[in-house]
């Protein structure tokens, strides 16, 4: 298996952020989404959020390339939509993809 991490920041508004939590929720969330990231070939993911940092875990099978997963998920039912939709809530550029806007992370520390 697989991990990536990514970071994102959310427009400072506690609003905004309440929004978004709640878009995110069991209750919230697309079901399309979620079978979405499934059907693209993501076995985990996690969202994280403190104040307006938010933190993304992808954990992918190891012979799965990461841009081909994302580029598959991008083409997903309602995925355009869902993207334009978390869009307002996110700090970046108004049409950037998710692949923008989701900046990867290296990975600096592991315990063995």
């Amino acid at each position: 298996m697989k991990r990536y991490c990514q970071t994102l920041d959310l427009r400072e508004d506690p609003e905004l952020i309440r929004q978004y939590r709640e878009l995110h929720s069991p209750q919230g969330i697309w079901p399309e989404i979620l079978q979405g990231i499934r059907d693209a070939g993501v076995q985990e993911m996690e969202i994280w959020l403190r104040g307006t940092r938010l933190f993304m875990i992808v954990e992918l099978p190891d012979d799965a390339d990461f841009d081909e997963v994302m580029a598959k998920m991008g083409t997903m039912p309602r995925q355009t939509e869902w993207e334009a939709l978390t869009a307002k809530f996110q700090q970046a550029a108004e049409n950037a993809s998710s692949a923008e806007k989701w900046q990867r992370m290296e990975q600096i520390f592991r315990l063995y």
